[in-house]
């Protein structure tokens, strides 16, 4: 590894918690390992994390409170949570408090790794540099990372951007999951995961939910497209 990259683990199961721990740290990572919310807050504040693995049942303050104070303090610190709670309601309070991934309980190691490569990387890459694009009365400016819909501006999270961001490059053309799990996720195999439906739904819910006429379709087993 070319870096050496610090992570905070905030997990309460200490054999767990000592397990991810040597073995991120067997790859050259540095691993602060917390067992409660209070401690991960505290060594969040003392030091600047590469990347944030949270467990949503932690002590004190939970994971959910802990990615919400996270994300507002810093916008691109990549965040993934572990956890057992596995309904769709969990992930989406997840993704909407501003966490990049989520991964069940219980999980490969390999898995935990490939996505925090993945994670790493996307926080590391510069965006390409794009023309504004114009959709009927949506509007994406990529130098400010500013969507508006008939003159509103619509906040998206960094993930909600990038989707919408390859739909829109690639306007009236299906997307399938597989490439949008490549270009957005950079991730070359479906994990199983409902992720992809979790964000078109968010998408929907803040692209078109308020207004008339809808821009976000789907073409049932191909995947989604916008006009």
């Amino acid at each position: 590894m070319e870096k050496n990259y610090r992570i905070l683990l905030a997990e309460d199961e200490p054999k767990l918690g000592q397990v991810i721990q040597e073995e991120l740290t067997r790859l050259d990572y540095r691993v602060d390992l917390a067992y409660d919310g209070l401690v991960a807050e505290k060594l969040f504040a003392e030091h600047n994390y590469a990347l944030i693995l949270l467990d949503i049942n932690l002590p004190y303050k939970n994971g959910f409170a802990l990615c919400k104070q996270f994300r507002e303090t810093n916008k691109k610190v990549p965040i993934i949570m572990l956890t057992a709670l596995g309904e769709i309601q969990d992930k989406m309070d997840a993704f909407n408090l501003g966490a990049d991934d989520y991964i069940v309980k219980p999980f490969h190691f390999d898995e935990l790794n490939a996505r925090i490569k993945v994670a790493l990387k996307h926080a590391e890459t510069t965006e390409e540099v794009f023309e504004n694009i114009e959709i009927g009365d949506l509007t994406i400016d990529f130098s400010t990372k500013m969507v508006t819909r008939a003159g509103v501006e619509i906040p998206l999270t960094a993930k909600e951007f990038s989707l919408l961001a390859l739909l829109a490059r690639n306007r009236g053309k299906v997307i399938s999951k597989q490439q949008i799990l490549e270009k957005v996720w950079d991730l070359s195999f479906d994990t199983g995961t409902n992720t992809i439906e979790v964000y078109i739904s968010f998408l929907r819910n803040k692209i078109d939910k308020p207004f008339n006429d809808k821009l976000i379709h789907t073409k049932p087993g191909f995947g989604y497209y916008i006009k």
